[in-house]
């Protein structure tokens, strides 16, 4: 084995210390500091502090690598003794950055990726414009075990989407695109799908197409779940998504099916269904050729399979029982 490569997650401060201890890294790579288990740590704070446990793991022989758009991130350079590499979509100060972010039609960002090494054109094959900082912190990563910056551009070329319910687009032959991201969603996540629906169903070659956003809970929340779905409802209202389906019967789905209706002056309609059957029941009436759809939850909310019979459909609506 020339490389591992490893997550270190968390459910409680020192987790990230205590695996680190396990398997020492010579590189470390902080992403983002988001809100996901705000219900776990009870802070954004809490979780800053977690994950700085990561870069204060790397020896001072190491690399850490850090994204500097994100200040909570770019803060963690003072508590490691190892090199910082800080990568940036928006400042050339930093050792690896993104210049002007361009998305084709599914939402795949194209850009050039500066770097020592020099300056490479990028085209991902992921989607969504978030996905412009994952690349970069991986970039940074394969330029310092020695990749020239065309064979990084090369490799990220053909990273496509591997996992499972993870921000996969696919289109059926009636021109119905899915966006499966039903695997998992916070607050954060929740926002980039959502511009992504946006982005592809304002892209079509034939102009601008329906876009359905079919929401699940997000997980995990503590006492900001209630607000937090709120902010979420009223957000599809503001990037005027055309139709939303808040999928549950708890409080916290009220509460964005709530933000949504009380947002204010709205061309789309938004509603509350009980479970996921119900929700592929109305999409499978309603869905026109050509429309978008966003399938996103927790994955405890069960949406995948949802996304999956949508995937599956054929163009009468009335599934491929195959």
């Amino acid at each position: 084995t020339d490389y591992l490569i490893l997550e270190l997650s968390a459910r409680h401060p020192g987790n990230i210390a205590a695996l680190a201890a396990i398997a020492p890294p010579a590189i470390g790579v902080v992403l983002n500091v988001g809100i996901a288990h705000l219900g776990e740590f009870g802070s954004r704070e809490a979780i800053a502090q977690t994950k700085s446990e990561l870069p204060r793991s790397v020896p001072r022989s190491g690399v850490v690598v850090l994204n500097a758009d994100d200040a909570a991130v770019a803060a963690m350079a003072d508590v490691t003794a190892a090199r910082v590499v800080r990568v940036s979509r928006h400042s050339q100060t930093a050792e690896v950055w993104a210049g002007p972010v361009t998305l084709d039609q599914l939402a795949r960002p194209q850009f050039s990726l500066h770097s020592a090494a020099g300056a490479v054109e990028v085209s991902l094959a992921v989607h969504g414009d978030h996905q412009v900082s994952n690349a970069l912190c991986a970039a940074a990563v394969a330029l310092e075990c020695g990749a020239s910056a065309e064979q990084v551009a090369a490799a990220l070329a053909g990273a496509g989407p591997v996992s499972g319910h993870r921000m996969r687009v696919s289109t059926r032959p009636d021109g119905v695109t899915v966006i499966d991201d039903a695997y998992n969603a916070n607050p954060d996540s929740m926002r980039a799908g959502l511009q992504a629906l946006c982005w592809i169903s304002a892209s079509g070659e034939a102009g601008p197409r329906r876009s359905w956003a079919v929401l699940g809970e997000m997980a995990e929340l503590g006492e900001d779940a209630i607000s937090e779905h709120d902010r979420i409802g009223r957000l599809a209202v503001r990037l005027d998504v055309s139709r939303l389906i808040v999928v549950g019967t708890g409080r916290s789905m009220s509460a964005m099916h709530h933000g949504a209706v009380m947002e204010g002056s709205w061309a789309g309609e938004a509603a509350l269904v009980g479970d996921a059957d119900a929700a592929l029941t109305l999409l499978r009436a309603e869905l026109q050729p050509g429309d978008v759809v966003l399938v996103k939850a927790s994955n405890a909310a069960g949406l995948g399979a949802l996304a999956d019979s949508l995937v599956a459909d054929t163009a009468d609506g009335q599934g491929d029982r195959r």
